[in-house]
């Protein structure tokens, strides 16, 4: 059958009823993995055509980037192919399908990087399969996060609590409030917990959404991979198609200009269709150096907030998870001594207990008090000079500010004084695991009330002002290095 005896232009049918043959003629004309990515995601309407008195047929899209690209790079291919197949000049008109993810699209089983390597064969062989595989394995391709970090097992305390709020808030209604949400903060406070947490949650809410969790140096890696295979407009899909994109860790776009250049403009496609974006990064986005103004400015959109290290009671609070998860028995007086000797970072919390069972285990002695000094005196870096005490961080508090410790402790209430008084009280209770009584008494015989004043005013400043934030910080490390 010749091509013009395909269609009877006094015969008008549905363009779908069509379409399996205009694809075998672009098949013909284009690459397999190009085929795959950019025509098979294609869904013809459902109206009757006549191509020789309308010359334009309907064809909607997955989303508005892609549209964009085929317009301009594989659109042509397909209008000669429908020219050829209808024996006629017609032409195709693109939309975008109502539905994020129309029936029939291809998106998430086409990318190379989410499906097993090819040989260059099979790669090239037109009898290659093309179908999609099942829907929940093309979400556990394409999302790559980590079941078991949820809300449900972050601890939350008062250092984590605004960022705790805003990702289950966003979790609830990804895209419409806080995007992008941007969570700072040093290493190993939770700040990638709360960022799978959110991904874990969008994704049993809505498993239809694209989720996608990714480092910044695995997307700079992933984009010169996709230059270097000429696979750049299957990399641009990947990431602009998603309906969730978290971040880990940008700081590292600092100073490559490349990279940024992509995430600016992905960033852009997704934050433009309400997409939701979150960022972390150890440094809020003011305090990165060598990063573009335009993505400075564009992290800034949303919600800024940090995660600071836990105090006492969250620290114990997340021992004592742990300890619950695990089913075994650890006395409180062990929990509060590890608590009170690692104040940095959930990380070597977690690591002391590690050791600490460990060693149980191995020795089949129960864990005592008298153990863990054992098990864990080189874990803390130098515990032979005991916890911290108040009158330690009076001291490295006093001798950063040019103040004596009787002055810390006296009535006088000048603007200076008072400053690094309140430093030195919020320090003491972040650090020592004394009371808000405990710690009144030492500062002159305070009240409780004064000293939860000035632990509030302190957080509320560092939550504020990075610069302070990195002083107190120094202030902190003084005081870990005073106990080696």
């Amino acid at each position: 059958m010749s091509v013009t005896d395909r269609q009877s232009p006094d015969s008008p049918r549905r363009l779908d009823s069509h379409w399996p043959e205009i694809l075998d003629l672009v098949r013909q004309k284009v690459a397999q993995q190009t085929f795959n990515t950019w025509f098979l995601p294609l869904v013809p309407s459902d109206e009757e055509v006549n191509p020789v008195e309308s010359g334009v047929m309907g064809v909607t899209c997955p989303n508005h980037f892609f549209l964009d690209w085929f317009s301009e790079h594989h659109l042509g291919a397909l209008n000669e192919a429908g020219s050829v197949y209808f024996a006629g000049k017609v032409g195709f008109r693109l939309s975008v399908a109502e539905s994020s993810l129309p029936a029939g699209a291809n998106i998430l089983g086409s990318f190379p990087g989410d499906a097993l390597p090819m040989d260059a064969d099979e790669a090239g062989s037109s009898e290659h399969k093309t179908s999609s595989p099942p829907p929940s394995a093309r979400l556990g391709q394409a999302i790559h996060l980590n079941p078991d970090y949820t809300f449900d097992n972050f601890v939350v305390g008062s250092g984590t609590d605004l960022a705790f709020a805003a990702a289950t808030a966003i979790a609830r209604n990804p895209g419409d409030r806080f995007n992008p949400l941007f969570v700072h903060g040093g290493v190993g406070l939770g700040k990638t917990h709360l960022m799978h947490a959110v991904g874990n949650a969008v994704a049993r809410e809505w498993p239809q959404k694209r989720i996608c969790y990714i480092t910044a140096e695995t997307f700079m890696n992933e984009l010169i991979g996709s230059i270097r295979d000429n696979r750049t407009p299957e990399f641009k899909l990947k990431y602009r198609g998603m309906d969730v994109l978290l971040v880990d860790d940008v700081a590292f776009l600092a100073g490559k200009e490349s990279t940024q250049e992509e995430f600016f403009h992905t960033f852009n496609a997704l934050y433009d269709l309400k997409k939701q974006i979150v960022l972390t990064s150890d440094r809020s986005p003011k305090e990165i150096t060598t990063l573009e103004e335009r993505l400075r400015s564009r992290f800034e959109w949303g919600l800024i907030t940090d995660i600071q290290a836990p105090n006492l009671e969250t620290r114990m609070a997340i021992l004592r998870r742990k300890v619950e998860v695990n089913q075994i028995y650890i006395p409180d007086d062990v929990i509060a001594f590890i608590a009170e000797n690692i104040t940095d970072n959930i990380r070597r919390l977690e690591g002391a207990l590690i050791r600490l069972l460990a060693f149980a285990s191995l020795t089949g002695r129960d864990i005592s008090l008298e153990m863990a000094s054992e098990v864990l005196s080189s874990f803390f870096q130098g515990n032979s000079a005991g916890p911290l005490k108040i009158a330690d961080v009076m001291t490295v508090v006093g001798n950063a500010h040019e103040l004596t410790v009787d002055q810390l402790k006296s009535k006088r209430r000048t603007q200076d004084l008072a400053r690094a008084r309140q430093i030195a009280m919020y320090l003491a209770r972040e650090m020592t695991g004394a009371s808000l009584n405990q710690i009144g008494r030492s500062f002159g015989n305070r009240d409780h009330s004064t000293v939860a004043h000035a632990c509030q005013k302190i957080q509320k400043e560092m939550a504020a002002d990075p610069r302070f934030r990195g002083s107190v910080r120094d202030l902190q490390d003084r005081l870990r290095e005073r106990r080696v």
